[in-house]
């Protein structure tokens, strides 16, 4: 993976164990008084997340379906048919209630629209930001960008969800997670500053790519 910042460079190799995203459809909804205190914090509505505002509209549109990962599917499948992902709409200010009004937004955006639904149902949820690769899938492939999904508090454990691409995927590579974008955004900037443009990749690393050390775990 690597990125590409007003002339700076960042160039890394992950080792990862070249799965998918883990599916675990009987995972369970925890209720409220069960879950762990740490991730209460992820129950409340946050900067880009207005629970308040929409969880009138989470349990009109999801209150009928399944507790556990097949809400948490119902809410992602709805996301990523709701909004028109595009750049040329998208800005930083946007929250999830203004997405789900105004119907298109970037990945950031769905994943807070996402979020917030779960919130307002009991599910805790976190954003996370990172890579996502194009390992698995057939070309022609579109030019990367960073990346935001989310992680749900099912059955005792956080489980990947990802409402833009709605689909589990190889070589999902996790920087940082917080309550939303406000956490932790593409860049913290003190003082004014203008981005000129970026450039991100994140692909599969050939064995001649990779450290002499790591050689001997491939082949």
């Amino acid at each position: 993976m690597s990125g590409d910042l007003g002339g700076r460079f960042t160039d890394a190799i992950v080792r990862d164990c070249g799965a998918s995203d883990p599916i675990d459809v009987d995972a369970l909804q925890h209720q409220v008084q069960h879950l762990p205190a740490e991730t209460l914090l992820f129950l409340l509505g946050s900067r880009y997340c207005e629970t308040d505002l929409l969880s009138n509209d989470a349990w009109r549109l999801f209150g009928h379906t399944p507790l556990g990962w097949s809400r948490v599917q119902a809410v992602c499948d709805f996301v990523h048919g709701h909004l028109t992902f595009g750049y040329e709409n998208s800005r930083a200010t946007r929250t999830a209630r203004e997405a789900y009004i105004e119907r298109d937004g970037v990945c950031r955006d769905f994943a807070h629209l996402a979020i917030a639904f779960c919130r307002c149902l009991n599910i805790p949820a976190r954003y996370c930001t990172g890579y996502i690769t194009d390992i698995g899938l057939p070309p022609p492939y579109a030019s990367m960008d960073f990346a935001a999904w989310m992680e749900v508090y099912l059955g005792g454990r956080w489980h990947t969800f990802d409402p833009r691409n709605n689909a589990a995927r190889i070589g999902r590579v996790l920087i940082a997670y917080g309550r939303d974008a406000a956490d932790v955004p593409l860049t913290h900037i003190f003082g004014p500053g203008t981005l000129s443009g970026f450039r991100v990749w994140a692909e599969e690393a050939s064995v001649e790519q990779m450290p002499i050390t790591d050689r001997s775990h491939n082949g």
